[in-house]
């Protein structure tokens, strides 16, 4: 592929390693040659680098797969993620999901991410509905605007709710910031 065609979004290889574009710029100076300004996204570290290529460069695609699998159980160090059509399940390290591994229960549909047939990578759905274990009840008359308390969820994780959830409720989380989107009925 031709560095005039990278594009936002697009996998690409650079000695062996998936990237993701997550910005490109294509110039074109007054004196010169053109060339591509990314910046681009490790999948395999998440680590992000500015790169840039010269007009007529080639750029290697990368072998990447994305399936839809859900979640079946934990293991030790790795999550373990079964596909529904074919019934293959895939051993994921804990530490390929980050953060967002706190918002993860059974039956969970992920975006599991394949390089050259090895998973590196899980992205969960935008929101998660979970419910809420524990939490202390909200104090009377305490009704400041924006007034939240903690709150345990059924997976574990700690998140601000507002002070009328009370336990056994069902939230709406956002995964990627970890904040109360919503009540839910269930």
């Amino acid at each position: 592929m031709q560095t005039t065609d990278i594009r936002k979004g697009l996998k690409i290889q650079i000695d062996g390693v998936p990237f993701s574009v997550v910005e490109a710029q294509f110039v074109k100076p007054g004196k010169g040659q053109a060339f591509a300004r990314c910046r681009i996204r490790n999948l395999v570290t998440a680590n992000v680098i500015e790169r840039t290529w010269k007009s007529g460069e080639a750029v290697e695609i990368a072998d990447i797969e994305d399936r839809k699998m859900s979640f079946s159980w934990e293991e030790e160090d790795t999550f373990v993620f079964m596909d529904a059509t074919t019934g293959d399940q895939v051993h994921v390290e804990k530490n390929k999901l980050g953060d967002e591994s706190r918002f993860i229960c059974e039956g969970l549909e992920c975006g599991v991410t394949f390089f050259n047939g090895n998973a590196i990578g899980v992205e969960l759905p935008p929101n998660v509905v979970l419910q809420v274990a524990t939490s202390e009840p909200g104090i009377k008359g305490d009704t400041a605007s924006g007034a939240t308390k903690p709150a345990t969820l059924s997976t574990g994780a700690v998140v601000n709710v507002p002070l009328f959830i009370k336990e056994g409720e069902w939230v709406r989380i956002e995964t990627a910031s970890g904040s109360y989107l919503e009540r839910v009925n269930r």
